[in-house]
C-alpha cells in the first residue's frame, strides 16, 4: 500500500524569521542575557519561566469522554497597537485518505490522531472528567510544534476501528545551543504521553533533532526524519546526517532506526 507523506515541518526554520513584522519570532526568553565590555553576549542565570503571561484556548474532544485538553498560549503583544493576542487552534489534515476501501480518516492527519499547532503554543492542560482533575504535560513552559491526540471522529484502517489511547509532542523543551531562548533554533525533541497526559518518554533520542515525517497505512507505521546534533551545539544544521527511526502506532514501546548515516 502507499505510503502517504506527511511533513512536520521544514528546513527553512534555520534560514528566517516569520515574515510579518508586526508578529514577533517564535519563542520566548529563559536566561538573563547581557554583554561584556567587548559586546560579546553572555546567557547569564535562568529566569523563571513559569512567569510567562498564558491564556488557555479553547477544550480539545478526544475519543474518550473520560479525557479533554486545552492549549495554552504565550500572550503576545502586537508591536504596532501593543494590544495583547494569542495565536489560535491550527490543524493538519489530510485530503486523499479515502482512496482506499476500508479507510476513512475523517481528514485528520493519520488515522485516530488529529495533529494539532498553533502560534507559540506552550503547555497543555489534560483534565480527567471522572476524577475532576487537572495535570500539565510539561512542568514548564515549552515551544510546542505539533499536538497529536486521539481522535474524536470514528476513524477506521483497512475496515478496523481505530482507538488511540495516548498523545505524541513534537516540542522544543530545552534551550539546546545555549542562546538564553526556547525557539525553533533549538532540538526538536518528540514524545510519548499516557492518556492521562503522564509518564513523558522520549521516541526520538535527545541528541537527534525532528524534521519531518511519512505514514505507513500497511503497517500503521510513523517514520520520523530527524537529523542527529554531529557538533553537539545544540541546533540542526543542513550538513549534520539525517537517521529514520519508526514508531509502531499500535504499541508506541515499540521503535527502532529504519536507516542509519554511516
Amino acid at each position: 500500500m502507499m505510503i502517504r507523506i506527511f511533513i512536520i515541518s521544514v528546513l527553512s526554520i534555520l534560514l528566517g524569521s516569520c515574515a510579518n513584522n508586526k508578529i514577533a519570532n517564535k519563542g520566548f526568553q529563559v536566561s538573563e542575557i547581557n554583554k561584556d565590555e567587548n559586546g560579546h553576549k553572555i546567557v547569564g542565570l535562568s529566569i523563571d519561566s513559569l512567569q510567562l503571561e498564558t491564556r488557555p484556548r479553547n477544550v480539545l474532544l478526544t475519543s474518550n469522554p473520560a479525557h479533554r485538553l486545552t492549549p495554552i498560549y504565550k500572550v503576545n503583544y502586537d508591536k504596532t497597537s501593543k494590544k495583547p493576542f494569542v495565536g489560535s487552534n491550527q490543524f493538519h489534515t489530510n485530503w486523499n485518505n479515502e482512496s482506499a476501501d476500508g479507510n476513512n480518516w475523517n481528514n485528520n492527519f493519520m488515522p485516530g490522531f488529529e495533529a494539532m499547532y498553533g502560534y507559540n503554543f506552550v503547555n497543555i492542560s489534560h483534565y480527567n472528567n471522572v476524577l475532576k482533575q487537572e495535570n500539565k504535560f510539561f512542568e514548564s513552559p515549552v515551544l510546542i510544534k505539533t499536538l497529536y491526540y486521539p481522535a474524536f471522529s470514528k476513524d477506521t484502517l483497512n475496515f478496523e476501528p481505530i482507538d488511540r489511547q495516548y498523545y505524541m509532542v513534537s516540542v522544543y523543551d530545552e534551550d539546546s545551543n545555549n542562546d538564553g531562548f526556547i525557539n525553533v533554533q533549538d532540538l526538536r525533541r518528540f514524545y510519548f504521553f499516557d492518556i492521562h497526559g503522564k509518564n513523558k518518554r522520549a521516541l526520538i533520542p535527545k541528541n537527534y533533532s525532528v524534521m519531518s515525517s511519512e505514514y505507513d497505512s500497511a503497517n500503521d507505521y510513523m517514520y520520523i526524519f530527524a537529523k542527529v546534533d554531529k557538533n553537539e551545539n545544540g541546533q540542526m544544521e543542513l550538513e549534520e546526517p539525517t537517521d529514520i527511526f519508526w514508531i509502531d502506532l499500535k504499541n508506541p514501546d515499540k521503535t527502532g532506526i529504519q536507516y542509519q548515516t554511516d
